[in-house]
């Protein structure tokens, strides 16, 4: 365990887990504790002063009062309704503690500025923080007075030398107890900025969560061309009948967590998923020529990965559904809707004949249109359907995908790139295609071809995550 980890077990352990205590309360219980410890431990450090045995008593009382704050909140949870109880406490404690230790010639009254920064920071209303600064401003006010009005009030220092320990002392620790507590602060916002962060990234693309952070808004962006891809399982609906509701959400969840992943390798932004389909998105936020390679390449992906699964389903005597994958290229736009739980979309003709792709569909193949074919064809061996009527869409122009084309794989079956692969496509993300690029790569530019299926899949991701970033 790293020294990061376990300051953070211990500062989780004393002030509660930042998953399960919201800040206001993780902060109301470091600062109680700090407060307890600080009267706990001052209470044996008077033993110099004359009047040591009130001073002993004082810290004492009010170290275990807060102690006592610390263990209701941290335990059962009565945090919201010991504010006040608390910040009356420490204005009082330090109100006698200042008279009793020489008023404003002394240091207590140095700790009433560290207790109004502790106040402010547990209010969480503007209401309480404005009546917590106004008790405090009259707390000094009127310790003030009464030191010029009645002096015999205000035990003075026995010499020099006491006042110059006692002031010394009190300064320096109330330097550091405010530090203490602004760091305090600063690392619970930060944690709680981290964790809004990660959550606005999960929902949100990188860039476009970027935007929506800086400007309070994200502008509709057109897209002259991006690929769209839908999945649907068939027999979803008949098979899910004999699951419980928790074992069909586990199964969607493990399903489409796969899905994200081979998404995420193939530089695809997911968009939604809607009951059991899914959708994700090519060339969007960041423009990219390799959009319909990428899709292609993830939808193929997926449809081994589901193909699999049912594999394993029905060796154990299981039903299993299968299914559809369609994909389309062309113009969409691209924003977010809504001001509450904000969802990044897209939207298009695009988007409806890709729906229309994946219906249109067979179970177990990956169907394409002749935009996305014309775009493809250089990397993949594709048959060409016909013209296949499209509900409002009149007849389009489909085509299955078979694999990869054989000179720019590695196994027979079209399922691994090689480095022609790489090389093509690397051509096609830096300057677009050549015309004069031919699609049948002659066997003898094979020979820098990797080997082996294992290697070639760790290159495939390697070259995913890093090369083409």
């Amino acid at each position: 365990m790293t020294l990061l980890q376990l300051f953070n077990s211990v500062t989780s352990t004393l002030f509660g887990n930042s998953r399960t205590f919201v800040l206001e309360h993780r902060l109301f219980n470091t600062i109680t504790l700090l407060s307890a410890v600080s009267n706990i431990g001052g209470a044996f450090t008077v033993f110099s002063q004359k009047n040591y045995a009130f001073l002993l008593i004082l810290n004492l009382g009010t170290g275990i009062l807060f102690l006592l704050f610390y263990c209701l909140s941290r335990f059962w949870q009565a945090y919201n309704s010991l504010y006040w109880p608390f910040v009356l406490l420490l204005v009082s404690f330090l109100f006698i503690n200042a008279l009793r230790n020489a008023g404003s010639h002394g240091g207590a009254h140095y700790y009433l500025i560290s207790a109004l920064v502790a106040a402010i920071i547990l209010s969480g209303k503007i209401r309480r923080t404005i009546l917590a600064i106004l008790l405090f401003a009259g707390a000094t006010l009127t310790l003030l007075v009464l030191e010029q009005k009645y002096p015999g009030l205000v035990t003075s220092y026995a010499t020099g030398r006491e006042r110059f320990i006692d002031v010394s002392g009190n300064l320096l620790f109330a330097q550091i107890f405010t530090g203490v507590l602004v760091q305090v602060l600063a690392q619970n916002l930060n944690q709680e900025r981290r964790k809004s962060d990660l959550l606005l990234r999960n929902v949100l693309p990188e860039s476009i969560a970027l935007e929506l952070k800086q400007t309070d808004r994200v502008r509709p962006v057109d897209y002259i061309s991006a690929s769209v891809l839908f999945t649907d399982f068939v027999g979803f609906t008949q098979i899910a009948e004999s699951f419980t509701p928790q074992q069909l959400v586990e199964e969607l969840d493990n399903c489409f967590s796969e899905f994200d992943r081979i998404a995420k390798e193939n530089k695809l932004e997911k968009i939604k998923t809607i009951g059991d389909a899914y959708m994700a998105v090519g060339g969007v936020p960041i423009a990219n020529r390799t959009h319909a390679v990428d899709c292609v390449v993830a939808g193929l992906e997926i449809q081994r990965l589901v193909f699999n699964l049912q594999e394993k389903k029905i060796a154990a005597s299981r039903p299993y559904w299968q299914i559809r994958v369609g994909i389309h290229s062309g113009d969409l736009v691209a924003g977010i809707v809504g001001r509450e739980k904000f969802s990044y979309d897209v939207w298009g003709d695009t988007v409806n004949t890709a729906s229309r792709l994946e219906s249109s569909g067979v179970p177990g193949r990956v169907n394409i249109s002749g935009a996305t074919y014309e775009l493809v064809k250089k990397f993949f061996d594709c048959e060409f359907r016909g013209k296949v009527p499209a509900k409002n869409k009149g007849e389009i122009d489909m085509f299955f995908v078979n694999g990869i084309h054989p000179q720019l794989s590695v196994d027979s079956g079209g399922r691994i790139p090689n480095e022609r692969f790489f090389d093509l496509y690397r051509r096609l993300r830096e300057n677009g295609f050549a015309e004069n690029w031919p699609v049948d790569v002659p066997s003898a530019l094979r020979s820098s071809a990797v080997t082996g299926e294992a290697a070639a899949k760790v290159r495939l991701l390697s070259y995913n995550n890093s090369n083409l970033s």
